[in-house]
Order: C-alpha cells, then structure tokens, then sequence
C-alpha cells in the first residue's frame, strides 16, 4: 500500500500565495497512528508501555483545491486521495481523542474508518507511493501501540494469540542469486506441470536461493502446518476452477496461520482487509472476525481470486492486484499502457511488496513441486482438521463449551480461529471435536438461554462436593442446589452439575426456541448434516437430578427439516 505523498516547497509557496483567492490550507500536524488491527495479548502492563508515537506526515496537510488542482495539473484521481488521505487523519484525531476520553467503542470505529480511508486512497492516486506506504506503516504502528496500551489488550474474556505473517517482513528485501541455480531452475520448470504459469529470471531465482538456504525452516514448517487445511483449501480451488498451486498464495500470504495479522491489518490465513473481506461476505463482531475462518475466508479469496483473472486475463496481474488492489494495478496499467506484470515491476509502477510478492510465490510453487531437489520431500505434515459444527442459538461462553463437550480451550480456540474473545454471538457456527457435537447439542439444551454466556458446567471429581464446587466458582450451595433440582446438599463423583454463576434477577424476554443443527465435517472439507436437535418445551429447562456420566444425545429429540 502506499503513504501520504510530500508536497514540496514551491506548492506550499504558489498555496501560500492563493490563499487571497479564497484556497482552503490546514496547517495542523497529523498524528496518525495505525489501522486497528485486532487487539492482541498483553505482553507488558500499559504502564510499562511509553506513549504511542506521534506521527507526523512530514509536510504541510492542505486541500488541494479547484484552483491548485488546475494550476499544478493534479488529476481527480490525485486530488480524491488527497482528500481521502486528509480524512483518513481527521478521523485518527478523532480516535485519539475518544480515546484519551476512555470512550474505546468509539475509539475503534474512528481508527477503523481511518484506516479504510487509506486504503482507499492507495486505490487512487496518491503520488509518491513509497512515501505513502511509509505513512501507512507509521498509522498501523501508532494505532497498535494504542491497543496495546488499552484499547482492548486487557480485556479479561480474550482468547488466543495473533501470529505476524512469517513472510511480511522480506517482502520488500532482495537477495542474491546463487549462479549454480539458474540452468537447474530452468530444466526443473520445463520438465513439471503446472496451472499456473510458471517464470524463471533473477528475482524469481533470488527467492529460491533464500528459501533453500537461510528461509529453509520457513518453509518446512509452513509444509507441516498446511495439512491441516490443504485438503479444504484444494477442495475450494478446485470447486472454483482455479489453479492448485494457488495455494501457495495463501503460505505467502501467512504460512498457513490462520490468526495472521499483518502491519496493513490485513488478517488471517488468505489476509484480507477489513473492507475487501467485507466485499466477499466475511463478517467482523465484536466477538467474531470471519477473515480468521480458514474455510469461509478460502472461499472468499477463491471468489475474489476468480474475479481478479476474469478482470486481467492474466495471472501475474491478478496475483498483483490481490496484493495491492485491483485499482492499483489498473491504474499502472493506464499509465504506462503494458499489460505485463514484469514490465510493470521493472518500471517501478507497483508498489514494492508487489514487486516480490508474485516472485515469491512462483518460487514456492517451483520448490514444492520439485521437492526431492530442495530437501522438501517427506515432510510429516499435520493431520486434517475433523470437528463437528454446531450452530448457536444463544450468546454461548466458551468455557461452557469446554465444560460441557470436555474439550480444552486451546483445543476448541484451534477449531474455532475467528472466535476472539471468550463469547460466541447468537446463530455462529462453532466447531467442536468431530463425535462431540450432539453432546454439545445436549449439554446447552440444559441451560436456560439467556444464561449460556455466563453459566458453567461442573464434573464431579473424586470425592469432590458441592460445597466444593460452590466454593470454587464463588457460588451459594443453596444456588447450586435450587439449579439443578437437588434433592439435597449431596451428588456423586462423575454427575454434571449447572452452576449458575451469574443469576438474574427478571429473565429477559423469551424467544421461539430453536433447533441445534449439527454438521460433521470431514477431512476434504465437505459437510454432511445430521438431523437438527429439538429442544425440550419451556423457557427454562432443568434436568431433575444432576446428570451422570456424559450429556447423551438422546436428552434432545431429533426433528426433520422442513
């Protein structure tokens, strides 16, 4: 992406002289911090932390007008990023300021629509695209320093880690070329099959030295790491009619974590920006962030890859304009009139992560495919995700997931990516370990619905209480009694017992109770349905005594759908 361009000496002066005719000129500072990206773990204490950086756009902020526009020849596309960028600023101000007020909510939507801004800029004019993508870089640091600072990294209820995209950082390095590579490159790509067209040249062979050599482990390691979701991912490359090797887009793009945030904000395993996600269905809640889904982000990168082609009719282009936006590579194209990816490069019209980007990817894709000759072969890859898929009803807490289905929560923030806090919303669907779904079914059946955000699930230990448990998760012996129709104050080892650990005083309003589908999905991906769960009749439901053993299926009633 680009940054805010510098607009030099004599534009300010010629701005100086206009301001008689009415020119419009700002001179405030700009403190940009960065686009928000999803908050992260603590690593230090806020205290500990220094102020978040300044940011100063390292000229004078004006607007260009009509009469500057027409006296210095700026186009409309320049002069609508100019405005854009202006905007971008005004609102990180606002956030700033929201956020100085303690007002986070606030806070986040201003630096989200700043960073949206710049990224329409990018997709403009916006001159000096270096300088741009320094500026860039310079708000997505002070925004992430602001989160760590408190805009949501101490919340209580967060889940899991957010990974930096492996490759991020030598996007914009070169490497040298080991010259014993070239005439073996070039015998291995004539010699292997491929749907994408395969190049060989310098910078192509640059990457190849690089990850054969110093990038080596990265590479393995995304290898093994993939076989957790290639049989899904080739599975929707091909339901798309794409290319196989695509995938390699997705290990350059985040080495296949599928929590990968970049310093753009772009997040996830096919790393999409806020705006581009949303464009192909990938919804943000405060609880969710469907970019962090391997499959539904899959599915969206294949459609927007689809359309990228269709649009270009090239691939290298299309690869491009994954990278920085197809506006940008349109743009490029209209200005210099080739419609080559590599005349493009070498006429520095692309941004400079572009540049490397496609001839990462070739080089991967070179490497895989003759694995045997760069010590690829035989790498033990994960084993494919399996896991039931349970569609909510209600705001369910996590940890009454674990409770109920024995499953740990780093097993269950595994399966389930683009959950980032401890709280899944109404109608999500939640992946649990493949066989544990109707025991979820069952188990939430138990729990009035207005109470799975907080209420809990308790197995009786040996020679475990109730008093005991009461006692641990701060609740009255009598609660727990009255929750779950004890006769008395005594249970078993091995019965379930509710815990009520947050009791309302009025329930909230009810709604029509509704049926628990269950999906088991297999290794490639693909779903069968099992028959949706009926939930028992009243608002409440309690089971009689404490449950024994596992939460049975059978304690919901199966219905068909209509």
């Amino acid at each position: 992406m680009g940054g805010r361009p510098k607009i030099c000496g004599g534009i300010c002066a010629m701005a100086a002289a206009l301001l008689a005719g009415g020119c419009s000129f700002s001179t405030q500072s700009a403190k940009v911090p960065a686009p928000f990206v999803p908050p992260v773990h603590r690593t230090m204490t806020a205290s500990l932390l220094p102020d978040p950086p300044e940011v100063s756009p390292g000229s004078t902020v004006f607007a260009i007008t009509p009469v500057l526009r027409d006296t210095f020849q700026f186009s409309e596309d320049r002069a609508a990023a100019e405005a854009l960028i202006q905007q971008a600023y005004l609102r990180f101000q606002r956030g700033k300021g929201l956020y100085q007020a303690n007002d986070v909510a606030a806070a986040r939507r201003e630096f989200d629509t700043a960073v949206d801004l710049m990224f329409a800029a990018s997709s403009q004019d916006p001159g000096d695209r270096q300088e741009f993508g320094r500026k860039l870089d310079d708000m997505v640091d002070a925004i992430h320093r602001f989160d760590l600072a408190g805009l949501g990294a101490s919340d209580g209820d967060q889940e899991g880690k957010f990974d930096q995209a492996p490759l991020e950082d030598i996007l914009k390095m070169t490497f040298p070329v080991d010259p014993r590579l070239k005439a073996k490159v070039r015998e291995q790509v004539a010699a292997t099959a491929s749907q994408l067209p395969l190049t060989v040249n310098d910078t192509v062979l640059a990457y190849i030295t690089y990850f054969a050599g110093r990038g080596h482990r990265t590479v393995v390691d995304a290898i093994q790491r993939s076989g957790r979701y290639r049989p899904m991912i080739m599975r929707i490359l091909d339901e798309e009619g794409l290319p196989q090797e695509l995938i390699h887009l997705a290990q350059a793009e985040s080495g296949f974590f599928p929590r990968a945030v970049s310093r753009m904000a772009a997040g996830g395993m096919w790393q999409f920006v806020k705006i581009r996600g949303a464009e192909y269905g990938l919804k943000q809640t405060p609880y969710t962030d469907d970019r962090m889904d391997p499959e539904k982000a899959t599915h969206a990168a294949a459609h927007h890859l689809h359309d990228l082609y269709s649009e270009f009719g090239d691939w290298y282009l299309a690869l491009a304009a994954y990278n920085c936006g197809p506006m940008v590579v349109e743009n490029a194209v209209a200005r210099t009139g080739y419609a080559d990816f590599w005349e493009l490069r070498s006429r520095g019209v692309l941004p400079a992560e572009t540049t490397n980007y496609v001839p990462i990817i070739l080089a991967m894709t070179i490497m895989e495919k003759n694995a045997a000759e760069y010590g690829l072969e035989g790498i033990p890859m994960d084993a494919p995700l399996e896991y039931d898929t349970v569609e909510t009803t209600a705001r369910t807490s996590m940890a009454l997931v674990s409770d109920i289905t024995e499953t740990s929560l780093p097993e269950l923030a595994e399966l389930n990516p683009a959950v980032l806090r401890g709280i899944v919303p109404e109608d999500y669907p939640l992946h649990v370990p493949k066989g544990a779904g109707n025991q979820l079914v069952a188990g939430l059946d138990m729990i009035p619905p207005e109470h799975r955000d907080s209420w809990r699930m308790h197995r009786l230990g040996t020679g475990e209480t109730v008093a005991d448990v009461g006692k641990r998760y701060g609740i009255a012996v009598a609660s727990l009694v009255a929750a779950n129709n004890l006769q008395s104050r005594e249970a078993s080892e091995g019965d379930r017992l509710i815990v009520p650990a947050v009791l309302r005083a009025e329930p909230a309003a009810k709604r029509p109770a509704k049926g628990t589908a269950v999906r088991h999905t297999t290794a490639s991906g693909a779903k069968r349905k099992a028959p949706a769960a009926q939930p028992k009749t009243g608002s409440k439901p309690k089971p009689k005594t404490a449950s024994k053993g596992p939460v049975a299926a059978v304690s919901t009633k199966p219905h068909t759908s209509n």
